[in-house]
């Protein structure tokens, strides 16, 4: 008996530890991204999935004109940081939308991925950011 309730103790802090494992690897940090460069893309956006830790966006677009288009993974921070860096919302940009977006590439040549430093939706003319310093700026109301 004494043995059978070690086994099941074992068991479960294992399954315990094997849960906070996967949380920590859903969530990485920013240092794949080359913050001394930033490229502009212009397309229309596929998806905008608006869920923590990050929201991301795909667009079908270029970063060059004379490349094909191209599905692009455009990473951001959490919805409540993009709600405080000044007027994001759920429906900010939707899929069909052609934008332009600037941000800060990967390291890594060739993937087609990026952090988000701001959107604009041609449509609306209306921009966001992703830095929640913007808000902080001079002359912002």
């Amino acid at each position: 008996m004494r043995q059978l309730l070690k086994s099941i103790g074992a068991f479960a802090v294992l399954a315990i530890m094997a849960g906070g494992v996967s949380q920590v690897a859903a969530h990485h940090s920013a240092s794949m991204f080359d913050f001394s460069k930033s490229q502009t893309l212009k397309g229309k956006v596929v998806e905008m999935r608006w869920v923590n830790p990050h929201v991301t966006i795909t667009i079908n677009g270029s970063a060059n004109p004379a490349e094909a288009p191209a599905d692009w993974l455009i990473e951001t921070t959490s919805p409540g940081n993009l709600v405080r860096a000044g007027g994001w919302r759920r429906d900010a940009v939707k899929p069909g939308d052609v934008v332009e977006v600037t941000f800060h590439p990967e390291r890594e040549a060739g993937k087609k991925s990026g952090l988000l430093m701001e959107i604009k939706a041609i449509s609306t003319g209306e921009v966001f950011t992703a830095n929640i310093r913007d808000q902080e700026k001079p002359g912002l109301e």
